[in-house]
């Protein structure tokens, strides 16, 4: 019986000592954050929960992501187009788009001779994940071509479009509901994944990755990243173009809970993080809790990770996205209506 307990006692002891050192980082309890950039950029109302935004280089038309995340029952979301040379508001793009459409994660492929494509993650009301495929015309207007679904895509969060068809995305979480879900939390065990659409079929890329979240491509599709939330870190992985197959060749800490990955035009990665986890959940309960935005830059050669905006006033909370287009930063954020648009140095 003594025998018995002693084993009890150690597991107990082994769990809170996970649990702590899962937690501790996550909650940001030791991160030593100073506003940077902030008092420099403009709030510009879009609509509720810009999680997600990319840049048309050509257009300069930042495309935004919104929907309600708060509340599903309120009326769908969007694609809203935002010029950012200025002179107009955010406009919708996204009207021939399904009836009940609630955007998350989105990406924009381009052929370089013109057709360009925007793939946007789908969570309908009624259930199911679907992938909305739309071409982009004049003035970023969007026109429906056809969604994708397959039973692998279970939780998608993000994507990145690889070719006019094909595209890959996160599942965020391995369990969706009840205990397990908890411990898969919690404790940031990997059952979360990335999934591979070639076009016809899809299947499991990479598994064993604990919260993925943001998940980007390098200009020449030869390298993938993958933002593993809860261990603070992003994974490079090679990409077989002809299969499509994915092997992980590095990781690149990144000292904060990373979301969405934007690319730059230079190769450098640029994440909206959540250095404070537990501020942001307070933030998801309470729209007037303050949950610090973050948007840093990672150069994917070298690991080195730099801090270019810390808000921590509440300007634009719970940041997850940080798309750049030359010297013109755009965060957005998972529930606030707003974007905020800074000039960089």
């Amino acid at each position: 019986m003594r025998k018995i307990l002693w084993i009890l006692l150690l597991l107990v002891v082994a769990a809170v000592a996970r649990l702590a050192w899962v937690m501790v980082p996550v909650s940001g309890a030791f991160a030593s954050l100073e506003e940077t950039l902030v008092d420099q950029c403009t709030r510009v109302e879009v609509a509720p929960g810009t999680e997600d935004v990319t840049i048309d280089p050509e257009t300069r038309i930042a495309f935004v992501s919104a929907a309600e995340r708060r509340d599903p029952s309120l009326p769908a979301g969007g694609i809203y187009a935002l010029s950012l040379d200025g002179g107009s508001d955010p406009v919708l793009v996204s009207g021939d788009g399904p009836d009940d459409f609630r955007p998350h994660g989105i990406s924009l492929w381009s052929d370089g001779a013109g057709t360009k494509r925007l793939f946007v993650i789908n969570h309908p009301k009624a259930g199911g994940h679907v992938v909305e495929i739309f071409d982009v015309g004049a003035g970023g207007a969007l026109t429906h071509v056809k969604g994708v679904s397959f039973k692998e895509m279970h939780s998608p969060n993000d994507l990145v479009a690889v070719s006019a068809e094909a595209f890959y995305a996160s599942n965020d979480r391995g369990f969706m509901d009840g205990l397990m879900s908890q411990f898969e939390t919690y404790f940031a065990l990997p059952f979360s994944s990335a999934v591979y659409w070639d076009g016809e079929n899809g299947s499991t890329a990479v598994s064993s990755l604990a919260f993925a979240n943001g998940i980007n491509v390098s200009a020449d599709g030869g390298t993938v990243y993958i933002a593993e939330f809860l261990r603070h870190q992003v994974g490079v992985y090679d990409r077989d173009v002809a299969t499509g197959a994915l092997t992980q060749t590095r990781v690149l800490p990144v000292g904060t809970g990373a979301d969405n990955i934007e690319i730059a035009e230079d190769g450098a990665l640029w994440i909206g993080a959540h250095p404070k986890a537990f501020d942001f959940l307070a933030h998801a309960g309470d729209p007037a809790a303050i949950a610090p935005s973050q948007v840093i830059r990672v150069d994917p050669e070298t690991g080195e990770v730099e801090q270019v905006l810390i808000d921590l006033s509440g300007k634009l909370s719970g940041s997850s996205v940080g798309a750049v287009d030359g010297k013109t930063l755009v965060v957005g954020a998972v529930f606030d209506p707003a974007v905020l648009v800074c000039p960089l140095p």
